[in-house]
């Protein structure tokens, strides 16, 4: 069976959907951005599970995300990740929107190209819709 990629997989829902996969046997790769102080707390209890990996790349990189999913070819891709601190989004809206609206194009795309069976699910904050 093709693994599962979480995208945000150090967030709360991503946590909570790899320790769910990982429970009904699946094999689970979880997509971390490289970073100097790893933020892996919510993960912490899977990085020793025989069938759960990490991987190194960026949502906004489109060639990061059709090496990763090439060589995985993921039998389903959630997408997860994105900025979500909602002070952040306001002071960096450039990045807000690299992260949430290219990445998770840069998602789709790569599927498309690199591994055309892979099911995706984009998860979307209720943030976007405002207060209207």
């Amino acid at each position: 069976m093709n693994p599962i990629l979480i995208t945000g997989v150090t967030g709360q829902d991503g946590s909570f959907l790899a320790d769910e996969l990982l429970k009904r046997k699946h094999h689970v790769v979880g997509l971390v951005r490289r970073s100097s102080s790893p933020n892996y707390w919510r993960i912490q209890h899977l990085l020793d599970h025989p069938h759960f990996e990490l991987v190194e790349g960026d949502i906004t990189d489109l060639a990061s995300m059709i090496r990763i999913i090439g060589s995985i070819q993921p039998a389903a891709v959630y997408n997860l990740a994105a900025q979500s601190f909602v002070p952040t989004s306001w002071e960096q809206p450039l990045f807000t929107a690299q992260a949430t609206g290219i990445g998770a194009v840069n998602v789709y795309e790569a599927c498309r190209i690199a591994s055309s069976n892979s099911k995706v699910y984009q998860a979307s904050s209720s943030e976007m819709f405002g207060l209207q």
